[in-house]
């Protein structure tokens, strides 16, 4: 349904250093990178957008991304934590939302829920 979501970011430094280790284990890279953004999707497609906004901070989004297994939402959790993000929600079934749902959530350096999922 979408084809790019932007964030705006208060330290572009900080989250590039989150996102190009929590999205590493589901495929997606650094695409583009200047002093007032960087691109983050597959290789040559950046899809997921950060700004650099010195403003007032918003209330924070819900970006969900796409898992290939168990394994790799494990990892997204994993490394997004070492890379300064705050847990909320380890990897494990999500029966409440359906019976085959599988996630991880993580809180990026700018309060965004930020969630890996295969179902």
């Amino acid at each position: 349904m979408y084809d790019h979501i932007g964030l705006r970011v208060s330290d572009l430094d900080a989250s590039v250093r989150f996102y190009t280790a929590a999205l590493a284990p589901l495929g997606f890279v650094l695409c583009s990178r200047d002093d007032s953004g960087a691109g983050f999707g597959p290789k040559g497609a950046p899809a997921l957008w950060l700004h650099l906004h010195k403003g007032k901070a918003g209330t924070g989004a819900h970006v969900a991304f796409r898992a290939r297994d168990h394994a790799a939402i494990k990892q997204f959790h994993a490394e997004g934590l070492k890379a300064g993000g705050r847990d909320n929600g380890g990897a494990g079934p999500r029966a409440d939302y359906s019976p085959t749902y599988y996630a991880a959530f993580l809180i990026d350096p700018d309060g965004n829920n930020v969630e890996a999922v295969c179902a």
